[in-house]
């Protein structure tokens, strides 16, 4: 058994999407004081490596808490996108490349090696995104979800979102941000889980993505 964890730890000192505030952790019960240890968590759905359902822009849309347990489990291929320029675009070229592992999974994560920025401001740099080709190919296929280690599906600088609407506007999809150690993966399929927290109304909640091979 093979597996990797392809999320980042949550902490204090973390990068999180501009105007959000970073988490908070704080000392709830002590040994000292109260024989064991436990903590105050105080933060953003949207925080870390985390997952976007449709709800996270559509009043009535599917929260995390309404999908099936399934939504979050599959077959996962990582496309290689390390070759692309800041500021440049993922299309079908990249997509193509991987033939038929591309149509079979249930999960297209995109690599840019942005994980290697995490903890600086480069991270909040002009990241490549998908093109409108990808968006329809990912609907086409009925993929479970799509991924990225990066802080966005769209650029931090368009602020309408294009992307997001694209996919959870009439879709049962899932959008996964801040994914790490995607350049271990290879090159063909292997389970993936990304399992949010199970909380009510979810429009979003951050994850442990694990990618696992038998």
């Amino acid at each position: 058994m093979k597996v990797i964890d392809l999320t980042h730890v949550i902490s204090e000192d973390m990068p999180v999407y501009p105007g959000t505030q970073p988490p908070k952790l704080m000392p709830a019960n002590t040994y000292e004081k109260d024989g064991f240890k436990e903590t105050l968590i105080t933060m953003f759905s949207h925080t870390g490596t985390h997952v976007d359902p449709p709800a996270h822009l559509f009043a009535g849309r599917t929260t995390l808490d309404s999908f099936p347990i399934s939504q979050f489990v599959g077959k996962a291929l990582v496309i290689d996108c390390r070759h692309i320029k800041e500021g440049g675009s993922i299309t079908m070229k990249d997509v193509a490349k991987y033939g038929e592992k591309a149509e079979k999974a249930d999960f297209l994560l995109f690599c840019l090696g942005w994980d290697k920025r995490w903890g600086t401001e480069a991270y909040f740099g002009d990241y490549p995104c998908i093109d409108d080709d990808v968006v329809d190919y990912v609907i086409k296929t009925g993929k479970k979800g799509v991924g990225f280690d990066v802080i966005g599906i769209d650029p931090i600088s368009d602020t309408d979102l294009p992307r997001h609407k694209k996919l959870f506007r009439d879709h049962e999809i899932i959008n996964i941000e801040n994914l790490a150690h995607l350049d271990e993966c290879g090159s063909d399929l292997f389970w993936f889980f990304a399992l949010p927290l199970n909380q009510a109304d979810g429009d979003g909640a951050p994850i442990r993505a694990v990618a696992f091979w038998e």
